[in-house]
């Protein structure tokens, strides 16, 4: 059974078209099966509102006197690109302040132009003899640009990965703030709402579809940058006028530790035109699974600490590794709920019709990472394998002659099962021998608050490590917990000494 987008779009020019939202789509499946939704469904409109680090606008500013053409350019002391004509630029999203850092970024701008506040441009260039204007500083309002295009390389992810932290410290990430020992999840995503979600093959949604975006109407480009859908992971390009937007719909933030992002509002609505279409709109909360990955790890390939879907998510708490955990979301479904309502009246009131893809989005495709071709030495590649260990039980004379005997600064502290515990230092020992009475044993001296690293490492972020913390030495655990290793700084400076005489 199918249903052809000229009568659909007829019903929306006669105001009698049915539109209902993602969310209300599941019941009417299960109360009138798919041919009956089919017939009395025209239009189903999706929503999200999350935060899309990949977007920005294009800015053309108009031509001063004399002119100039802007080689550098900042909008309140946010850089933008101005390498492509005199006077147009393109500004990022999560382009930082020069002078606020984190706390205001180019997303800042995009919302203080969308909320009419004035942004102060400052341009400079070498001059030419078509361009002899060399600096220019002036203050600018939305109605002031000729055009501001919002074009997002990246937005509306079919699904998102959850993330936790296993590690025994507090991670600031573009998932937020994670909690030590897997002490909160969290999670990204409107789930029911999320416009690839109702359509994961990119039957409707192509190059061409008209979409909210920010409160105006927009349009999809294409695939976005990263698509990856035969992985579940598939993105949008999409473009929309800036200066139709609204500020409840496009919000500036900063994630704590990481930077500036953008918060914005997405939404496609999709003509019910065949089973297919009602069957992919059925979709439910319970139907959408994600992985939540430990952020703990810092590499491309982060594991995978277990599979959930998004009603466990959105229910406020998960079982993971037999623990109850919190889950919070990123995202606002509130606000995903208001964008498919307000796509929804869109529709209803003929504001807009429905249109296939122009072309085709491929939903097969999977993501490349990057191609690499100067090696990254790992931490196993120039760690100590030969460790000298020691348990908390043991007196701090034997630790003082192991550390004598093994030419070593740094003893690991292990329990029975050889799990680290702690860590005792020559100094440890020489403050304890020449300090007060009465201490006897390495509990009584040892650090018990270890900083690690692990085997595949890259030894450039366990070097951070050692100067974040100020120490100079990392045990290496590997994934059972058990130490297989020791990293010093004399082991980076062996590395260091090696590239200079190549």
């Amino acid at each position: 059974m199918e249903k052809s987008l000229d009568l659909i779009n007829t019903r929306i020019r006669d105001g009698d078209a049915r539109v209902v939202t993602a969310e209300e789509m599941p019941a009417i499946v299960a109360e009138l099966g798919e041919e009956g939704a089919l017939k009395e469904v025209d239009v189903v409109t999706t929503g999200t509102f999350g935060a899309m680090c990949s977007s920005g606008a294009f800015l053309n500013f108009g031509h001063a006197d004399p002119p100039i053409r802007m080689e550098h350019l900042w909008l309140n002391d946010v850089e933008a690109y101005g390498g492509i004509a005199s006077v147009d630029a393109y500004i990022g999203a999560t382009q930082q302040s020069e002078t606020r850092g984190e706390d205001y970024g180019g997303a800042h701008v995009l919302e203080d132009f969308v909320a009419g506040n004035s942004v102060e441009l400052r341009a400079n260039s070498r001059g030419t003899d078509c361009y002899p204007g060399r600096s220019i500083t002036t203050e600018l309002v939305l109605a002031d640009l000729n055009q501001a295009i919002m074009v997002n390389p990246r937005n509306s992810y079919q699904r998102y990965d959850a993330a936790a932290n296993t590690t025994d410290r507090t991670l600031n990430t573009y998932m937020g703030t994670l909690l030590p020992g897997c002490g909160n999840v969290t999670f990204s995503g409107a789930g029911v709402l999320s416009p690839l979600a109702n359509d994961p093959a990119f039957q409707v949604i192509g190059s061409g579809t008209p979409i909210f975006l920010g409160g105006a109407q927009g349009m999809v480009i294409g695939e976005g940058t990263q698509h990856s859908p035969k992985t579940g992971f598939g993105t949008l390009m999409v473009t929309g006028d800036l200066k139709e937007m609204r500020q409840d719909f496009l919000r500036a933030a900063t994630m704590t530790g990481y930077g500036v992002t953008l918060y914005i509002g997405v939404g496609v609505p999709i003509p019910v035109i065949n089973l297919d279409v009602v069957r992919s709109t059925a979709v439910r909360d319970e139907d959408i699974t994600t992985s939540i990955i430990d952020y703990g790890v810092p590499s491309r390939d982060r594991p995978v600490l277990r599979k959930v879907t998004y009603a466990e998510l959105r229910s406020g708490t998960i079982e993971l590794n037999g623990m109850e955990v919190r889950t919070s979301s990123l995202s606002s479904f509130r606000k995903a709920r208001e964008v498919a309502a307000d796509l929804k009246h869109w529709v209803e009131e003929g504001r807009m019709e429905m249109v296939l893809p122009v072309r085709k989005i491929d939903a097969a495709k999977s993501a490349r990472p990057m191609r690499v071709t100067t090696h990254t030495p790992l931490v196993r590649e120039i760690m100590d394998y030969e460790i000298v260990t020691i348990t908390e039980d043991d007196e701090i004379t034997t630790a003082a002659k192991k550390l004598l005997r093994g030419a070593t600064n740094h003893l690991t502290v292990l329990d029975r099962e050889g799990r680290l515990t702690g860590i005792v230092t020559t100094y440890d020992v020489t403050k304890a021998v020449g300090g007060r009475e009465g201490i006897r044993y390495v509990k009584e001296i040892m650090t018990r608050h270890v900083i690690t690293t692990y085997p595949l490492e890259p030894v450039d972020v366990a070097a951070r490590k050692l100067k974040r913390h100020n120490i100079s030495a990392l045990p290496v655990v590997d994934p059972e917990g058990k130490v297989a290793g020791m990293l010093t700084a004399i082991d980076l400076g062996k590395l260091i000494g090696r590239r200079e005489t190549k």
